[in-house]
């Protein structure tokens, strides 16, 4: 029997166009940038659906249309 582990969903965010008092409200740490993109955090979630949730709840503070999530993908093997 194969026994699967559940692998924590990561994710990157992006942010630009948005104001830095904006910005301070966010519930998550990362970095602030000065360029094209004015934040990044690197954000780990238990599944799809609270990405979903992490999404909308960012639309409210943020916007529509000023942030990206990038799902990381990794892939692995357990033998050669």
């Amino acid at each position: 029997m194969i026994r699967r582990e559940v692998i924590p969903l990561e994710a990157v965010l992006l942010v630009w166009g948005v104001r830095d008092d904006v910005l301070r409200e966010l519930p998550i740490k990362g970095y602030w940038l000065y360029g094209e993109y004015d934040f990044i955090a690197v954000l780990t979630f238990e599944n799809r659906e609270k990405l979903e949730e992490f999404k909308q709840k960012l639309n409210c503070i943020i916007g529509d249309g000023k942030f990206k999530v990038c799902p990381v993908r990794y892939s692995a093997r357990s033998s050669p």
